[in-house]
C-alpha cells in the first residue's frame, strides 16, 4: 500500500474510479480537481479524519484497490458514535474566512448578472468593470494577496495544496482578463463564458480553503506564530484602510439590490 499513499491522485482515480467515488463520501472532492497532483497520503493528512475514519477510508481504497488482496478489515468499537468536527480558526485565519463571505456574495450575482448582459441590446460595459473593479481589488489584492504574501509564508510553499492554491489564483486572473476583454468588445459570449468560469474556480477555491487549507495551516501554528501571523495582516490591512472594504461591501449590497429584486419580479 505504501507504493500508492505515494502516487498522485489523479492518477490513483484514472486507474481506479472507485477510489474518486470513496473519496467523495468522506467529503474529499479530489474527483472534480482540475489538478490532483496531491499525494493520497497527504490528502488523508490534509482533512484530519479521526483514526476510525481514516482507518475504515484507507480498507475501503486498498479493497478497491487490490480486490482480491486478502486486507484485514479495520476492527471498529461501534459503541463510540464520533461526531462532526467543527472547524475553529485562528483570529488572522478567521479574518480570511469572513473576507471570503463578501467574495462569495459577488459569486452568487455571477449567473444573474450574465443573463442580464445577455438580455441587453449591448454590454453594460460599467456593470462588468464594477464587478471586475471587486474582483481585482477586493478579491485579489486585499484578500489573496495577504494569503500569498502572509499566510502560505508559514507552511512549505512548494507542498502541492499551496501550489494548486497559486495555481487557482493565476487561473482566475486569466479568466478576468478575459472578461474585460469582452467588456472592451461587447463580447457577451466571452463575457459570459470567462464569468461563469471564474465563479466555478472561486466557489471549489474558497470551498478547499476553508474546510481543508486553512485548518490544515491552522494546525501547524505555534501560538506566537498566531500572534505574528495577527499583526501582518492588520497592519496589510491598515495600509489601504477602513474604506476599502466598506466601499466593496456597499457595491456588492447595490448589486443584490438590483439584481435578486431582478430574480423576485
Amino acid at each position: 500500500m505504501d507504493n500508492v499513499l505515494n502516487k498522485e491522485i489523479k492518477n490513483i482515480i484514472e486507474a481506479c474510479p472507485e477510489v474518486g467515488r470513496i473519496l467523495d463520501e468522506y467529503g474529499i472532492g479530489c474527483v472534480p480537481c482540475s489538478v490532483g497532483s496531491c499525494l493520497l497520503k497527504d490528502i488523508v493528512g490534509i482533512h484530519n479524519l479521526d483514526p476510525e475514519q481514516e482507518a475504515t477510508l484507507m480498507y475501503r481504497i486498498e479493497k478497491a484497490i487490490y480486490p482480491d488482496r486478502n486486507v484485514s478489515k479495520p476492527v471498529v468499537d461501534t459503541t463510540k458514535k464520533s461526531s462532526p468536527k467543527k472547524i475553529s480558526y485562528s483570529p488572522p485565519v478567521k479574518k480570511l474566512v469572513d473576507e471570503h463571505v463578501l467574495i462569495k456574495r459577488l459569486l452568487a450575482l455571477i449567473p444573474v448578472i450574465v443573463d442580464y448582459v445577455e438580455s441587453s441590446i449591448k454590454v453594460d460595459k460599467e456593470l462588468i468593470l464594477s464587478c471586475v473593479d471587486f474582483i481585482r481589488t477586493y478579491a485579489d489584492k486585499y484578500h489573496h494577496m495577504k494569503e500569498e504574501d502572509i499566510l502560505f509564508k508559514y507552511v512549505d510553499e512548494k507542498a502541492e495544496i499551496i501550489l494548486i492554491m497559486y495555481k487557482d489564483h493565476d487561473t482566475g486572473r486569466g479568466h478576468i482578463r478575459q472578461v474585460v476583454e469582452g467588456a472592451e468588445k461587447g463580447n457577451k459570449a466571452q463575457i459570459r463564458e470567462h464569468l461563469l468560469g471564474y465563479r466555478d474556480l472561486l466557489t471549489q477555491h474558497i470551498k478547499k480553503e476553508d474546510e481543508i487549507l486553512y485548518p490544515w495551516i491552522d494546525r501547524q501554528l505555534s501560538t506566537t506564530q498566531v500572534g505574528e501571523m495577527f499583526r501582518k495582516c492588520n497592519d496589510a490591512d491598515a495600509s489601504v484602510g477602513d474604506e476599502l472594504p466598506r466601499k466593496y461591501e456597499k457595491l456588492i449590497a447595490e448589486l443584490e439590490e438590483k439584481f435578486l429584486q431582478e430574480v423576485t419580479k
